[in-house]
């Protein structure tokens, strides 16, 4: 048996398992990107319609929107929150550990468990945020808060964020495990003092660990269905309909599987072109470090 055989053998079963899992489905949805498919039954060809619906109708202009609202404030905090906790820990080591799993924690939860919980505390009636108001004697700020369109996909945001801020975290410690200590003692022997340090010689040497999880995090929420779903249905009107949602919607509430294959592939192109702009930005801040 050649080497090349053997080298075969073993991609063989990950091959079969991507092409069954991903290339095919992917595929598929291009076909029935061109057609009127309600999922059961005959259907016909129908060109680039769905393709023009989708540019022309503000619905789903505006649930783009809404998505790269949500990716920019998931990313922004999410990216801001973990470095913050994993310069913390990083200075810790005794807790270090115990403090990563309780925050990784969040992260092994399912979607559906988190967003109830959230829709529990920012219920208006018997929500904990407006119970701990009520508490506090701050009776005045009680709000709807999942039912005021300029507060929903904040806090929609900030459950995801809760949720996979730990994991963020974890690769920030990596990269900082990753940072010679020679490096460190040398800048503490030269008088530089904490900040001085994080700026000058943990912070650009931590530009590998930024291109990961800004290029993670905003791939995972460009697809997110899961939390609008749950807490608002996309809800008040539109304010947290992503192009995720939108997609399920119209695949299961309208049957209707072309234009649903239609937004799936739009947004397949519009997270490669985002992931690929991304990636030269990051990769080229890191050389220029």
């Amino acid at each position: 048996m050649s080497r090349q055989f053997q080298k075969a053998l073993f991609l063989a079963p990950a091959v079969l398992m991507l092409t069954v899992f991903f290339v095919f489905p992917i595929l598929e949805a291009l076909r029935l990107s061109f057609t009127n498919s309600s999922g059961l039954g005959d259907y016909d060809y129908v060109g680039f319609e769905n393709y023009v619906r989708v540019f022309t109708r503000s619905r789903y202009f505006d649930s783009f929107r809404v998505t790269l609202e949500f990716v920019a404030i998931v990313v922004v905090v999410q990216t801001t929150l973990g470095l913050a906790f994993a310069t913390v820990l990083n200075a810790m080591p005794r807790i270090r550990n115990l403090c990563r799993a309780a925050l990784f924690m969040p992260a092994m939860m399912s979607f559906i468990i988190v967003g109830y919980v959230w829709s529990f505390i920012l219920s208006p009636f018997s929500g904990g945020l407006n119970a701990f108001l009520d508490l506090m004697g701050l009776s005045a700020f009680k709000h709807e808060w999942l039912g005021d369109p300029v507060t929903a996909l904040v806090l929609v945001a900030i459950a995801h964020v809760w949720m996979f801020t730990g994991y963020t975290c974890a690769i920030f410690l990596a990269g900082y495990a990753n940072i010679p200590a020679d490096l460190e003692e040398a800048a503490r022997l030269d008088g530089a003092n904490g900040w001085q340090r994080f700026w000058r010689i943990q912070l650009p040497l931590l530009a590998p660990s930024f291109t990961v999880n800004i290029m993670l995090s905003t791939i995972g929420t460009m697809k997110a269905f899961e939390l609008p779903f749950v807490m608002t249905k996309g809800g008040p009107d539109g304010a947290t309909q992503t192009v995720g949602l939108q997609i399920i919607q119209t695949l299961f509430q309208e049957y209707r599987f072309g234009l649903a294959s239609a937004l799936s592939i739009v947004l397949l192109v519009v997270v490669l072109l985002v992931a690929f702009v991304q990636n030269r930005v990051l990769r080229l801040r890191e050389d220029l470090l």
